[in-house]
């Protein structure tokens, strides 16, 4: 038997590493099970999100975006670059490298802070024990009075589109293109799919999304997603709703894809295929059989609001749980239970998590929809204000999209905010410390914000809220 731990945390992704972190600085005798390798054999830290995930795509999203700035908008400002390349090789280059920083830097936190990093594949094996296979295949066991399974997820796999190597890949394939597709598929409209369609796109693939839902963006309020949608398309991104795929072949370096919609069946071909058609929960193998934790019918570890397991001292946290599949949720997660373990008191507020759709532009929400308060009976007032009326954003060359505030038709409490927009990832931020604090969209509305900011669109879609915006004509009598 080695070392015994106050906690073993299973998985090194944003979940796993920041409970082992957190746990390890206040005082807890904390280790950190990962089974991630890097192309040299070594640990990488970071899960998906630093690994394939969140950090990568974002490195192509960057570089593409500024590539069809370049290309397309500079002469508007007046700047002249001739003709602009885009060498993809080095865009991929330059992700890699940004990766191996981040997860290298991982590994001198858990140094700094005193975390034993232990590499392999890690399980629960008991109550307060984990076994971990090394990445030579030895086995050893480690005891904890507590555990953290923060597995992560792994993308879904469909029947009709089995991944073959190079042409129908998942999202870590898409990855990894050493030169941009002439037609590419993206089998999902959902936030992985959008995202990496908008980086082939802007480097000259022809892009057609098939979404199997009849509706676009579901999960973001109505008039956000249908300017989302006409953005997109404007674009020239291709995407087919109610589009169901029942089929696909490859023929020598092409995809011949089936699907059916409305007007029946149909067939496309590609030169490569990219299947984003959500992600499930990783478990398999992680808890023993034998080890009483329940796990729920899609195979997500079934916990508490604490996160707590069925079993005493097994808590699970992040993508392998309830919620949304986000990094930063998974993070909120470890800190809650690290402070829980160590006797403090801590919770998340599930109400507040904000999304963010890194495309551009951005699309970022937090809280309810219009239809989530009409389901439950809740009465709203909203406000709305669009970025073409905001001085910053017309500086800026990105006035499109615009920021939707929605609140409590009694209390003017803030319920959801919902933009679409250039930094909208950033500025999500005001809404939910406003849902944190339980803020009014009065409250918004009375808060001086700088000019010219495109933040101030949020302050005048909160005034809109009583029909007291400035910047455009009221729709609503002022009160």
């Amino acid at each position: 038997m080695a070392d015994k731990f106050d906690l073993i945390v299973i998985g090194a992704g944003p979940g796993g590493y920041v409970t082992a972190i957190r746990a390890a600085q206040l005082g807890l005798k904390t280790a950190c099970v990962e089974k991630w390798q890097d192309s040299k054999g070594g640990v990488a830290h970071g899960g998906t999100c630093l690994n394939v995930g969140c950090i990568p795509s974002k490195a192509l999203l960057e570089a593409s975006h500024k590539f069809v700035e370049a290309r397309d908008d500079f002469d508007d400002l007046g700047i002249a670059t001739g003709d602009v390349k885009m060498d993809v090789g080095k865009m991929m280059a330059r992700k890699d490298k940004i990766v191996k920083n981040l997860t290298g830097g991982i590994s001198g936190l858990f140094k700094a802070n005193g975390v034993t990093a232990i590499n392999g594949t890690g399980k629960v094996i008991g109550e307060k024990q984990v076994e971990v296979t090394d990445f030579d295949g030895k086995t050893s066991t480690h005891e904890a009075d507590n555990i953290v399974v923060a597995a992560g997820s792994v993308p879904v796999e469909i029947p009709p589109t089995p991944l073959t190597e190079g042409l129908i890949v998942d999202s870590t394939g898409a990855l990894e293109f050493d030169e941009t597709p002439g037609r590419l598929g993206v089998i999902g409209a959902g936030v992985i799919g959008l995202e990496l369609g908008s980086v082939w796109n802007r480097l000259g693939s022809e892009v057609t999304v098939l979404e199997a839902m009849d509706d676009f963006l579901p999960m973001v309020d109505g008039a956000i997603a249908k300017d989302t949608q006409k953005l997109l398309k404007k674009q020239g991104l291709d995407i087919r709703l109610g589009a169901k795929v029942t089929g696909s072949e490859v023929k020598g370096q092409e995809v011949v894809v089936k699907y059916a919609d409305a007007d029946g069946e149909k067939e496309i071909t590609f030169d490569k295929l990219i299947v984003c058609v959500g992600r499930k929960p990783y478990t398999q193998g992680v808890i023993a059989d034998g080890v009483n934790v329940d796990l729920d019918e899609r195979g997500f570890v079934t916990v508490d609001d604490q996160c707590r397991t069925s079993v005493p001292g097994v808590y699970a946290i992040g993508d392998c749980v309830r919620g949304p599949m986000l990094a930063h949720k998974a993070s909120e997660e470890g800190m809650m239970v690290a402070d829980i373990i160590a006797g403090q008191k801590a919770e998340v507020n599930y109400d507040a998590i904000p999304s963010v759709i890194y495309t551009f532009p951005e699309v970022a929400w937090v809280g309810m929809t219009e239809q989530d308060a009409k389901e439950q009976g809740i009465e709203v007032s909203t406000g709305a204000f669009p970025f073409a009326a905001n001085g910053r954003a017309m500086a800026n060359n990105a006035t499109e999209g615009s920021a939707k505030v929605i609140a409590d038709a009694e209390t003017d409490r803030i319920l959801g905010l919902h933009i679409v927009g250039q930094h909208a990832g950033e500025m999500i931020a005001q809404g939910v410390i406003a849902m944190e604090f339980g803020s009014s969209a009065e409250d918004l509305a009375l808060t001086c914000y700088a000019h010219p900011t495109m933040s101030e669109s949020i302050h005048e879609a909160a005034l809109a809220v009583d029909g007291h915006a400035i910047h455009m004509a009221n729709r609503k009598k002022r009160k």
